[in-house]
């Protein structure tokens, strides 16, 4: 059996020579495995079926169903990675068409063999990389969720006596001070030793809005809105980014404020 990187792979060709020589081409490679042969059609699909190849190398030309027939019995979506084999270049374009990662043209040519397993391997690892992607998003928009669905109630900054607690609708807006987050509450502010970025990621974004890689603005303290600032209830002046303007903007507007 291969191992967890290799391939399973299930050859498909109604000559016994044919089988026998990607049998051979394929024994050098040790992330391939063939685990099972099929001479027709129907042997194929129950190959699919009973061995979950991770690759299958399919002969075009079959009697009684061929390769394509094949492909449209099975349905593109449950196939494996497919290489057709042909002994006519003609089927190439067809191939293609029907989305097979490569073709090969019989006899077979070592060279050539080794392009499309090298093709099937880059393959591999651009759908792993699209694997890991995905679940990456997931992750963040499920973080998201629950981070929009309770949102951080306090956050707590140290002070000469002890710890004070400050809810965080009480806070007009967050301004970087090198390495702290300066909370301005009232006519207050208070040292946060954490960056912004990390704020950013755990307040409430319905209530709180980066308009500048230097400020957090909670949003309905937003008095007016103009090009390149935004002015508070309190007359405070905190500057919007030009790239950060239309989002802010959009903001507002869904909120019912008025720029």
């Amino acid at each position: 059996m291969a191992g967890n990187d290799g391939f399973r792979i299930v050859v498909a060709d109604d000559e016994p020579l044919a089988r026998r020589g990607v049998r051979q081409l394929l024994a050098p490679h040790r992330d391939m495995t063939v685990v099972g042969e099929a001479r027709n059609g129907p042997e194929t699909l129950t190959a699919l079926d009973a061995l979950s190849p991770d690759l299958l190398f399919l002969d075009v030309q079959m009697p009684g169903m061929d390769g394509f027939e094949v492909l449209r019995a099975r349905g593109a979506d449950r196939m494996p990675a497919v290489v057709f084999v042909t002994a006519h270049d003609q089927f190439a374009v067809r191939a293609f068409e029907a989305h097979a990662l490569d073709y090969l043209v019989k006899p077979l040519h070592v060279e050539r063999f080794e392009a499309a397993l090298q093709r099937v391997r880059e393959r591999r690892r651009l759908m792993e990389a699209l694997d890991l992607a995905a679940r990456l998003t997931a992750l963040l928009q499920a973080e998201k969720a629950q981070r929009e669905q309770s949102g951080l109630g306090r956050l707590v900054v140290p002070i000469a006596t002890g710890e004070l607690v400050i809810p965080v609708s009480e806070i007009d807006w967050i301004g970087a001070d090198d390495y702290y987050a300066c909370l301005h509450v009232g006519a207050k502010s208070h040292l946060l030793r954490e960056s912004l970025a990390s704020l950013e990621m755990r307040l409430d974004p319905r209530r709180f809005a980066r308009v500048h890689r230097s400020a957090i603005v909670q949003i309905d303290r937003i008095r007016e809105f103009h090009d390149d600032e935004v002015v508070l209830r309190d007359g405070t002046r905190v500057a919007v980014s030009r790239r950060r303007r239309a989002a802010i903007e959009g903001l507002l507007r869904g909120a019912g404020s008025t720029a």
